[in-house]
């Protein structure tokens, strides 16, 4: 079939459902079932294993856990239970209740429909002071679960109450989409904050995730980008302009823990940030804590005044679409934003923007992007770009104090960074290769001559020697089980694997592809020892022409076993 993790028109994307592996002859992308949710899903390797646990109705059980560990996941799921009940407590309200009428108009001003507002789970807190605290603590949990899940807070005298009353209510969930905390609007001009998070607590921590990330990770992974907004509300838009791998920064500014998460979404974020100078100065900070990651930052150009979701309300999807289209990578941004910064009528403020674009092409090599931006800002001074390239080289190169994400963006725009490099063979690579397929091919055979083969010597691809050892112990066994921080062996199992079950595999077959490699030895030694003057030449050369006899015998069999008998 055609491959989920890069764009083909011939399909190249093959599954063994018997082994429970899958490659990608295009890309080289491959693996087992958890892989595959890692990738398509946006997870790490035991978020997969959860998600898979979840979804098959598998309790995952610890190995030797400690009773102090134990305890406090027991803790955690109490506190998750409570928010998920909370969180379903809310959504009732504002559908249900009079008191949430304005929480209702309000988001409907904003152009957002109910069925997009259920699937995010909005909901409304009620005005009174103890609603959730009352019905909570009458479901069984205690003050301390209540106070710990920052549903409730305490007043300087003592009382307890809820913590969240007259808002409308934004869950704040994990990539398993499990609510962790709240995010809530105010309705009312007299209450501050107008927006209030939950406080940091054992399940909840500010700036560790990004909004909705459960919601965009599929069309994140499939796309290769998210596009990050700063509001709930323009992320709930995006999504139900079809835009379905938007996420938000649930009110903080970027965080490393949110750049990671962003990383793991997709290799590329288009920010999507309010068009005002702090939703530019967002902009900068966000390229600062990015920077040195493999992150490609781009930028979706807004009309002043404007944020995502007032551009779907007024201008419709398709204008919303066609910007995201047409985002621009975050070096062009700067470029623009410091000529944009600067009178450019007078020399002082041209001089003053040269020194702006300074760092910014300090930071771009030779090439087209470079070449177009000159270009731009030449025309912008009304200047030619050479005397432009003059005065950026007059005084010396520094590094950028908020140096975007790093020199792939410049040279690569539209690269798809996380996605693996297709591994080129050479011929003794692709010897190696069919050797080990034919092991799989026919796995006790298999087993028998890896056990005469001298690994260190008749191999020379790293990876395949790891694979030939790790062949050795567990050919013939249910599943064949690379170490957890060895990828690149995962990856070369699953193609074996794939490429044995497409592969005719017989005795001469496999023979044939042994000789090959013990003939590739010879052909090394024999070139090691002309070039050294050392050795006995002589019984190298005939040790050769031995084995290629041998080769030639064998293929000779493979052709006699694949011929259509008569009659």
């Amino acid at each position: 079939g055609l491959c989920p993790f890069h764009d083909e028109r011939s399909p190249s994307f093959s599954v063994d459902p018997v082994k429970k592996v899958f490659h990608c002859f295009g890309c080289g992308e491959g693996g087992d079932v958890f892989k595959f949710v890692e990738l398509t899903e946006g997870v790490t390797f035991r978020e997969a294993l959860e998600l898979l646990g979840d979804r098959t109705s598998v309790v995952l059980e610890l190995d030797e856990e400690d009773p102090q560990a134990a305890q406090r996941r027991q803790q955690r799921d109490r506190l998750l239970e409570l928010l998920e009940r909370t969180a379903a407590f809310y959504v009732r309200m504002l559908w249900e209740s009079a008191e949430a009428a304005d929480a209702r108009e309000y988001l409907a001003s904003r152009g957002l429909e109910e069925a997009h507002l259920r699937e995010f789970r909005v909901g409304y807190a009620p005005s009174d002071w103890g609603r959730v605290m009352t019905g909570s603590r009458q479901a069984g949990f205690s003050e301390r679960e209540l106070l710990e899940a920052g549903l409730t807070q305490r007043s300087q005298k003592g009382q307890t109450y809820d913590r969240f009353r007259r808002r409308v209510m934004f869950p704040l969930c994990d990539v398993r989409g499990r609510v962790l905390g709240f995010g809530a609007r105010a309705l009312g001009a007299d209450q501050k904050p107008k927006y209030l998070n939950s406080a940091d607590g054992p399940v909840y921590h500010k700036g560790r995730h990004v909004f909705a990330a459960e919601l965009a990770r599929v069309a994140a992974a499939k796309t290769g980008e998210t596009i990050l907004c700063e509001g709930y509300t323009d992320v709930i838009a995006l999504h139900q302009a079809g835009l379905r791998n938007a996420v938000g920064l649930m009110g903080t500014a970027l965080t490393e823990d949110q750049v990671g998460e962003l990383a793991r979404l997709a290799p590329r974020v288009l920010l999507a940030l309010d068009a005002d100078s702090a939703g530019q100065e967002a902009m900068l900070r966000a390229a600062q804590v990015a920077s040195g990651r493999r992150l490609e930052l781009r930028v979706v150009v807004l009309p002043n005044g404007t944020d995502p979701a007032d551009l779907v309300a007024r201008d419709g999807v398709e204008a919303v679409r066609e910007r995201v289209a047409a985002s621009i990578p975050f070096v062009r941004f700067r470029v623009e934003r410091a000529l944009s910064a600067q009178d450019l009528d007078d020399a002082e403020g041209k001089d003053r923007a040269v020194g702006a674009l300074r760092a910014v092409f300090a930071m771009l090599g030779p090439g087209a992007l470079r070449d177009e931006l000159l270009e731009l800002a030449a025309g912008r001074l009304g200047v030619v770009p050479t005397k432009l390239a003059e005065w950026l080289a007059a005084a010396p190169r520094t590094p950028p104090a908020s140096a975007g994400s790093g020199r792939s963006q410049a040279r690569a725009a539209d690269a798809r960074a996380a996605a693996p490099a297709r591994t080129i063979l050479d011929p003794a690579g692709r010897s190696e290769r069919a050797f080990l397929v034919q092991c799989l091919a026919l796995p006790s055979e298999g087993r028998e001559v890896l056990a005469k083969l001298d690994v260190e010597h008749e191999l020379t691809t790293a990876v395949h020697r790891r694979a030939a050892l790790l062949l050795r112990e567990q050919l013939g066994g249910d599943r064949l089980q690379a170490p957890d921080d060895d990828e690149d062996l995962a990856r070369t199992l699953a193609e074996l694997q794939v490429r044995a079950t497409h592969a005719r595999g017989s005795r001469a077959a496999l023979q044939a592809e042994y000789l090959r490699l013990q003939l590739a030895r010879v052909d090394r030694d024999i070139k090691a020892t002309r070039s050294s003057a050392g050795g006995d030449l002589v019984q190298l050369v005939e040790r050769r022409e031995v084995l290629r006899g041998a080769v030639e015998r064998e293929v000779e069999k493979t052709l006699t076993e694949t011929r259509p008998t008569e009659g």
